[in-house]
């Protein structure tokens, strides 16, 4: 891995657990969010490669399917991917066209999205913005933990270093937002 890209993980990780021993945080967006029905939010944000990308362009000639992933280091996510795989033609021949929008840069997408081969556009969403034009917020402890014993409930310091340290180890770092 190169010293960019350490350096772009450290510091998602140190985000991480900064925003894991806050905890999550209620939020009340400033705009409404978007509804069925409402125009879809439009942002321009950087693919993998760091390309800008109009989230428009998307759906300007056909219906979009935008998924969203929590963080890179998300089990769900690699489940996610697993069966993007198996379902992305689906879309497609369905005229889909279908791309995923995760937080971070464009350096660690590009490795996640090489690493799990999603086979669509990876799209990073470094400030959350797009997030929260879309309403998604930060999820509650019972939703983001919903398994785990209730002692990681607490958002104990060693608790969060422990589950990074547990994923460094699985190659799949914990980063950015919890």
């Amino acid at each position: 891995m190169n010293e960019q890209l350490v350096a772009a993980t450290e510091t998602a990780e140190a985000r991480w657990l900064e925003l894991w021993i806050r905890g999550p945080q209620p939020r009340r967006w400033t705009e409404p969010f978007v509804q069925a029905g409402n125009a879809a939010p439009h942002a321009v944000i950087p693919d993998a490669a760091g390309k800008p990308m109009p989230l428009s362009e998307l759906w300007a000639e056909r219906p979009a399917l935008i998924l969203f992933w929590r963080h890179f280091g998300c089990g769900c996510g690699i489940d996610r991917a697993a069966r993007l795989r198996a379902e992305l033609e689906d879309y497609q021949n369905a005229g889909a066209n279908v791309a995923i929008i995760g937080q971070g840069e464009p350096a660690r997408a590009a490795v996640y999205a090489e690493k799990y081969e999603v086979g669509c556009p990876l799209l990073v969403d470094t400030d959350e913005s797009v997030y929260e034009a879309y309403g998604l917020t930060e999820g509650t402890v019972p939703q983001l933990l919903f398994d785990a014993p209730e002692s990681f409930w607490s958002h104990d310091r060693e608790i969060g270093e422990s589950f990074q340290n547990d994923r460094r180890a699985m190659d799949r770092p914990l980063v950015d937002n919890p």
